[in-house]
């Protein structure tokens, strides 16, 4: 297969083009600019988003697309830093509109990044894939506008891989969130009861896949486990699997000071079930968290 990666550079990208190269299939990746080093290996293309819009035939025959690209919303929410994320999101996912639009050979299917924000947040409802947007903040505000723009992508098949928080040694939040673990410093954030959507990195990759092989699947996608968890009990958890303390609550005052509006991300959470997935027929290898922890700890 020949697969383009918007965004290979980045956390989840690098480990989906492991997994396709393991396969045996040829990557493109789609960056900001090309890599300085000199040796490539043969089943790598490096192209640039300037080149996807100056040469699009090179993209003709796809067997797939995956757009993965956009400022990270763990950033200060300053006015400069909200424009820059909006901005980031309607730049690429419109870059992947002109061009399907410009392509005789089109893929027949574009998996295009998305967030567990799109539903709001709750301590008590559960959300699925069809339950409805709620715009009740930022972050929920982007992905709304996001989701909108990848609307105008046309292909057979759109998938919009609702992200949750992706547990991975190597970026994302996991790093950052383990750390007080390891310095004995860990403790609930908060009240503790907000909810924690999650998904390995192996399972992620292994949806994104799935998704592509799946020709039945379409549309929203949930990319969680199905074992969603509290700020405390993924706490209490990390805890047990690193055999280090959960004493030391953060109290919501102290890290509203700290991060501002960005605290929102650790203070209030989603309950996200991936019931398309498990309707499809789709296996976690990672469903709890236990498992997820101790397989991230033994890397």
């Amino acid at each position: 297969m020949k697969i383009a990666i918007c965004g290979g550079t980045g956390f989840i990208g690098q480990a989906l083009c492991k997994h396709f190269i393991s396969q045996g299939h040829q990557v493109m990746i789609v960056t900001r600019k090309q890599p300085d080093h000199s040796s490539k290996e043969n089943s790598i293309t490096y192209v640039t988003w300037d080149d996807m819009k100056s040469n699009p035939g090179q993209f003709e025959g796809l067997d797939a697309l995956i757009n993965l690209a956009g400022a990270s919303l763990s950033q200060r929410w300053t006015t400069q830093g909200k424009e820059r994320i909006h901005t980031s999101r309607q730049k690429t996912v419109s870059a992947v509109a002109d061009l399907m639009n410009v392509l005789e050979h089109k893929p027949p299917v574009v998996v295009q990044a998305s967030a567990m924000a799109i539903y709001g947040t709750s301590e008590d409802k559960t959300f699925d894939e069809l339950s409805p947007p709620r715009v009740m903040d930022f972050p929920s505000e982007v992905v709304s506008m996001w989701e909108e723009a990848a609307d105008r992508i046309q292909t057979d098949r759109v998938v919009k891989l609702r992200i949750s928080v992706v547990l991975g040694n190597e970026g994302g939040a996991f790093p950052k969130m383990i750390l007080p673990y390891k310095l004995g410093l860990g403790g609930k954030i908060g009240s503790g009861q907000q909810w924690m959507s999650w998904i390995h990195l192996d399972d992620i990759v292994r949806l994104i896949d799935f998704c592509i092989h799946h020709p039945e699947i379409n549309g929203p996608v949930n990319a969680a486990s199905p074992k969603p968890v509290t700020n405390d009990l993924f706490g209490r958890t990390a805890a047990k699997v690193y055999h280090r303390p959960h004493w030391f609550p953060v109290p919501s005052f102290l890290l509203k000071g700290v991060l501002g509006e960005l605290s929102m991300i650790l203070l209030e959470g989603q309950r996200i079930l991936p019931v398309k997935a498990l309707d499809h027929g789709f296996e976690f290898q990672y469903a709890e968290l236990k498992d997820a922890l101790s397989a991230l700890k033994k890397q």
